[in-house]
């Protein structure tokens, strides 16, 4: 009774259930690591934001690729804005998702490197070849604490570094592409402005990351896991049904085709 397991129709249907079982139970574990990185980020920004800030030399210095063990490390910088190599960085968004841009302002320190400082958001300018109005700088030396930061590029944010923009604005932040355009060492990476807050609140300052939520990528793995779980419990009750569909159908007295009307035989004339 189980022959018709060999038929087409039924080939295709277990070959199919093969096919999705491990790979539903693939897609679970990949939401499961994308849960383990989510969670061991969230860990990674917890420790570092509650760290104790240090001068930003001692985390980073001229070409050095910022790892990922000192993200969001809180870090201090004194020196002197230079304005006149101020840029800004364009398509960013406000905590209330307004589009607008960042801005970005060297700090020349007392040594003569340079840091590049994220000073946070302002609205875009009115047109996209305009420069926006930015908020001024402290006048004098200043002490700058905030969160330090791997330079950005295409691959890892998936930003497109679009050439033959306007002049002083850049699609990424990167020490490496401000440094050529300073002419002048710059140190790795950027600081994520925290403090001083601004006088006249015209500039928002980056948030703090969100390091509290963990994303439902767990609750999806589960989901895939029982649809892989499911999937050899859906083929037997399948194939049990059709089982007993065709013992039934084979069964002593079940019902043939139906048999001519005997009376409406007699009445039809025959030709």
């Amino acid at each position: 009774m189980y022959r018709f397991l060999l038929s087409r129709q039924w080939v295709i249907l277990t070959l199919i259930a093969l096919v999705l079982v491990p790979t539903m139970i693939e897609l679970g574990f990949w939401q499961f690591h994308r849960h383990e990185r989510r969670v061991a980020q969230n860990a990674l920004i917890e420790d570092s934001v509650s760290a104790k800030p240090v001068p930003v030399e001692q985390l980073t210095s001229p070409g050095h690729t910022v790892p990922r063990a000192d993200y969001w490390r809180p870090v201090t910088a004194t020196g002197t804005f230079d304005t006149a190599h101020e840029v800004v960085v364009r398509r960013r968004t406000s905590s209330d998702d307004r589009i607008g841009v960042h801005v970005l302002t060297p700090l020349v320190l007392r040594d003569g490197k340079i840091v590049i400082v994220n000073r946070g958001w302002v609205p875009a300018a009115a047109d996209q070849h305009s420069f926006p109005a930015v908020p001024p700088v402290p006048k004098g030396e200043v002490t700058v604490t905030g969160r330090l930061k791997a330079d950005e590029t295409t691959g890892a944010s998936g930003i497109k570094d679009l050439k033959g923009l306007p002049d002083r604005q850049v699609m990424l932040i990167n020490s490496r592409q401000q440094a050529e355009l300073i002419g002048r060492e710059v140190l790795g990476g950027y600081v994520e402005q925290t403090a001083p807050d601004p006088a006249d609140g015209t500039i928002e300052q980056i948030p703090e990351p969100d390091h509290d939520s963990i994303g439902a990528h767990m609750a999806y793995a589960v989901q895939w896991w029982l649809f892989a779980a499911g999937v050899p419990v859906g083929w037997v009750i399948l194939v049990r049904r059709e089982k007993r569909d065709r013992e039934a159908a084979a069964a002593p007295g079940a019902a043939g085709p139906p048999e001519p009307d005997t009376a409406e035989t007699l009445a039809t004339p025959s030709r």
